[in-house]
């Protein structure tokens, strides 16, 4: 190798790191928006469980007795609430 051919080899080298690095920010910009997504669906799915389950707890006080109709409609939709 002598010293003309020097320039134009790390020219080459500059370029394709160039290359590589742009390969690799789009590769972890592409890992971090799956990542987002399977975090935005798992918060879906914990909501979606909490709000059956409280849905269930509501439709379980509406069955009590010994309290006034005017109480227990009261208390269902204050756990109802609690959805939001």
């Amino acid at each position: 190798m002598t010293e003309f051919n020097k320039p134009t080899q790390e020219k080459e080298w500059d370029a394709l790191a160039e290359k590589q690095l742009a390969a690799i920010k789009r590769s972890t910009r592409a890992i971090t928006e799956d990542a987002v997504v399977r975090a935005a669906h798992k918060v879906m799915a914990e909501f979606e469980a909490r709000s059956a389950a409280i849905e269930e707890v509501a439709q379980h006080i509406e069955k009590l007795q010994g309290f006034g109709k005017d109480t227990v409609d009261s208390l269902a939709i204050y756990i109802r609430e609690m959805k939001k």
